[in-house]
């Protein structure tokens, strides 16, 4: 653990988000930073790849000592991404809809001058990444909190085919869309060598504690400790399911004998017609291969 010393920040922000919000955040963002005799270097581009291209540039060139992102989980988990296995440490403004990775690491939440405070001021620890890659061993995306397998990655797909309503009440709605028609899922898994067959209703493999606006799915998960924390709901009837489900926001799920836990360095899923989902981001079909990447991140906390 050191102290931050890095003068020259990049920040990286979406511009558009939040009906232009984020362009205020931005900007506000970088006044705090030039305020604490930092350089910023502006890496917003004209488009989402756009911008993340440039800040990845500024990092494998060394033009800058440390990026900021601002935003939601998405946006932390994009910055995981472009700083994994450099030498350049992650800084979090947690402003988004969904903060849990931040919630969870102990960083403020919808406060900016906390966040760039604690930026300027913190220090800087290594910590693990989930490091998902495809049937072929090749690398798809690493991520900061739970990559979802099972009934919430099914919401998750139909939440976002849904126009309508915005913001949480969205996944609210896609999760009752969804119930009478969902039934459990066949999976094959292998964790540290051990193959297993699993019919359930929620597989999620867990580098941090929690997801989805504050569910703590696997609430022992611990970011430092080079493994994964895979969650299993196994097959139960969709009332059960309905009165275990909720707990999840209190961690206490964990109680019921439907709910396993099992941990490992190396897990390999495979199941049909599910996409996967982490840091509330589309990560792609099963097969996949999820390691823990230990401190692979260098992150301001």
């Amino acid at each position: 653990m050191t102290r931050v010393t890095a003068e020259r920040i990049g920040l990286l922000v979406n511009p558009t988000a939040g009906k232009h919000r984020g362009e205020q955040i931005g900007t506000r963002v970088a006044d705090l930073l030039e305020a604490g005799g930092r350089e910023v270097v502006d890496l917003t581009g004209l488009d989402a790849s756009r911008a993340e291209a440039k800040a990845r540039q500024a990092v494998a060139t060394g033009d800058i000592d440390l990026l900021v992102v601002a935003g939601g989980d998405g946006a932390a988990g994009l910055g995981a991404n472009i700083c994994a296995d450099t030498d350049v440490p992650l800084g979090i403004v947690a402003v988004g809809t969904g903060n849990d990775n931040a919630r969870e690491l102990g960083l403020p939440v919808q406060d900016v001058e906390a966040s760039v405070q604690r930026i300027l001021r913190g220090s800087v620890r290594s910590m693990d990444l989930g490091r998902v890659s495809g049937p072929d061993g090749e690398p798809v995306r690493d991520y900061l909190g739970v990559l979802s397998c099972g009934f919430d990655a099914v919401v998750n797909e139909r939440a976002n085919r849904m126009s309508w309503p915005r913001g949480p009440q969205r996944y609210n709605l896609a999760i009752l869309r969804e119930l009478p028609v969902f039934g459990a899922i066949h999976y094959d898994l292998t964790i540290d060598g051990v193959e297993r067959e699993v019919d359930g209703m929620l597989v999620c493999i867990a580098n941090g504690r929690a997801f989805g606006g504050g569910m703590k799915v696997a609430p022992a998960a611990d970011v430092d400790d080079g493994l994964l924390d895979v969650v299993i709901v196994h097959d139960i009837p969709i009332p059960t399911f309905l009165s275990v489900f909720p707990k999840v926001f209190s961690g206490t799920h964990t109680t019921h004998p439907a709910v396993e836990i099992v941990r490992g360095a190396r897990v390999s899923i495979a199941t049909e017609r599910i996409v996967s989902y982490a840091d509330g981001e589309r990560v792609g079909p099963l097969p996949a291969t999820v390691e823990a990447a230990r401190g692979a991140l260098s992150i301001v906390r």
